[in-house]
């Protein structure tokens, strides 16, 4: 046995779905706007996972040009069958509903390619896919209750997928409205079939501090369906706000290699007050079964810090799960940029990338220059060494960043031709409004290399600013409560990175990051 850390996948890596192809477990997240989109990661054991490749990864598979943050790609669900690894989820644009939807993906390797998407035809979110021994193959998800009791009372649909022309057929049932009277988003569902028994897995309360696991089985896949006298069988939410995890739900099960049962699910760890600036992040839980039920986190009731897991070899944590200190170079799988994908924006060089200024900013749903990675660790630094021979009007600089509404950004500004110094400024945007937070005035060529570092201790984010040879000078310190999803509305949890722009303006500059590091404080 081998004992893992929760959570396996530290940083924003929500609405885990997992299966199990003989030996190796695979499981993918959601991505919002985030590109490329739903990472794929692979495991023998449960412990050590490693990010294999992405589904969404090429230009062209799907148009997120203008969708806003925490839109984009909601809840996929993974499964195998017959030698083809399936995949559907829900492509969500906040502001046009008559865009995106859910759709379904294929491949026979699950590190890619992954086919274009499949469009379904149907509406609601977290849709799901159920392969039953019959041959028949079914699509459920969740949607808004037309004529609600209460308000957000939502409902879980079911209809037949013909496999040969990819489209939904035949009637549609629905199977449930959530195991609480009252409580809002009956959502993530996933229907397994065990000893002959269809059961019906779903979150509910809302992916916050309601949320909450519930069950319920049926005789036929249609239902009815009888929910569990002991639902919900898992939730965070009678411990209040002060426990050290939260939001428990969105469960997926998977067998393992021995007959044992598991789940993953999304939580979140709040630090500095009722705050989770890592975001949602996925957890791993044992189950056992009793009274033909599962049991998550037998003998406890609650997700556990650490996990025995059947290992065979050594389990050995690695890259995804924050276990990795030092130099993030352009072929490393956790660069993230906004709606375009980073080959894009950027082209590698040395150790980091030559990023071609863009006119689009941090503010506006496009597709700024701006690569970045997930916050995985409360204690980090971030330390980016940049150089551009910027006009004026343009900006390089490091970001912390929620949406284009909440971010700061510490920059680099452009000077007027045959300037001496550099003008350093720190910039905290709440709410869709721009508050300078620090400048600094360093002597130098404005072309020359400078170390822009985020410093994060805790809620505390220093912004530093080091010219070669001379001591880091901190420009501010922002407050990350006032980053998080908590403070700001949204599903995300902070990213780190680079960008630059040229605030509208045409622009021929490039500017070179040449060291991206990512140095987590034990």
């Amino acid at each position: 046995m081998t004992v893992v850390q929760n959570p396996v996948l530290p940083g924003c890596y929500p609405d885990p779905s997992i299966c199990r192809v003989g030996d190796d477990f695979y499981l993918v997240t959601s991505t919002f706007e985030y590109v490329p989109g739903l990472p794929v990661f692979r495991s023998k054991d449960l412990a050590s996972w490693e990010q294999i490749g992405h589904v969404v990864d090429r230009p062209g598979q799907l148009d997120y040009d203008g969708i806003e943050s925490s839109g984009g790609l909601y809840a996929p669900t993974l499964r195998h069958h017959d030698g083809v690894f399936w995949l559907v989820c829900t492509l969500v644009d906040q502001q046009d509903d008559s865009r995106g939807g859910n759709f379904l993906m294929t491949a026979t390797d699950p590190a890619g390619p992954w086919s274009d998407p499949v469009w379904l035809g149907e509406s609601g979110i977290d849709p799901s896919l159920f392969f039953d021994d019959d041959g028949r193959v079914w699509v459920h998800g969740t949607r808004l209750v037309e004529e609600p009791e209460w308000f957000h009372q939502t409902e879980v649909w079911l209809r037949e997928l013909d496999t040969e022309t990819m489209r939904l057929t035949g009637p549609e049932h629905v199977l449930w409205t959530g195991a609480v009277r009252g409580a809002v988003w009956a959502e993530g569902p996933h229907l397994y079939k065990v000893d002959g028994t269809y059961y019906l897995l779903a979150a509910e309360g809302g992916t916050e501090i309601h949320h909450a696991i519930s069950v319920a089985r049926a005789e036929s896949v249609t239902g009815p369906y009888v929910g569990n006298k002991g639902n919900p069988i898992l939730t965070h939410r009678h411990l209040g706000r002060g426990v050290d995890v939260v939001g428990v739900g969105h469960a997926d099960l998977v067998e393992d290699h021995d007959g044992g049962w598991w789940a993953v699910l999304l939580a979140m760890r709040p630090y500095g007050g009722y705050h989770y600036n890592l975001g949602r992040e996925t957890f791993l839980v044992p189950v056992t079964w009793e009274d033909g039920w599962p049991v998550f986190a037998p003998g406890q009731g609650r997700v556990p810090a650490q996990v025995e897991v059947p290992t065979r070899g050594d389990a050995t944590p690695g890259i995804a799960q924050g276990h990795e200190s030092g130099v993030i170079r352009p072929g490393d799988l956790r660069w993230t940029s906004l709606r375009r994908m980073p080959a894009e924006l950027a082209t590698p060089s040395g150790d980091g990338w030559d990023l071609p200024i863009r006119p689009a900013t941090l503010a506006e749903p496009q597709a700024p220059a701006f690569l970045g990675v997930r916050q995985q660790h409360v204690d980090v630094d971030v330390r980016a060494t940049l150089r551009a021979d910027l006009a004026a009007g343009e900006e390089l600089g490091v970001v912390v960043r929620q949406s284009e509404k909440d971010h700061v950004r510490l920059f680099l500004a452009g000077a007027p031709e045959g300037a001496d110094a550099r003008r350093f400024v720190a910039v905290h945007r709440r709410d869709g409004v721009d508050t300078v937070l620090g400048e600094a005035v360093l002597p130098g060529d404005v072309a020359e290399p400078v170390t822009l570092t985020v410093s994060a201790r805790g809620q505390d984010y220093a912004l530093l600013v080091e010219a070669p040879g001379a001591e880091p000078v901190t420009v501010a310190v922002a407050d990350g409560r006032t980053l998080d999803s908590v403070a700001t509305g949204g599903f995300l949890g902070l990213w780190l990175g680079v960008y630059a722009t040229s605030n509208g303006r045409p622009t021929a500059t490039t500017a070179h990051v040449e060291r991206f590091e990512y140095l987590p404080v034990s």
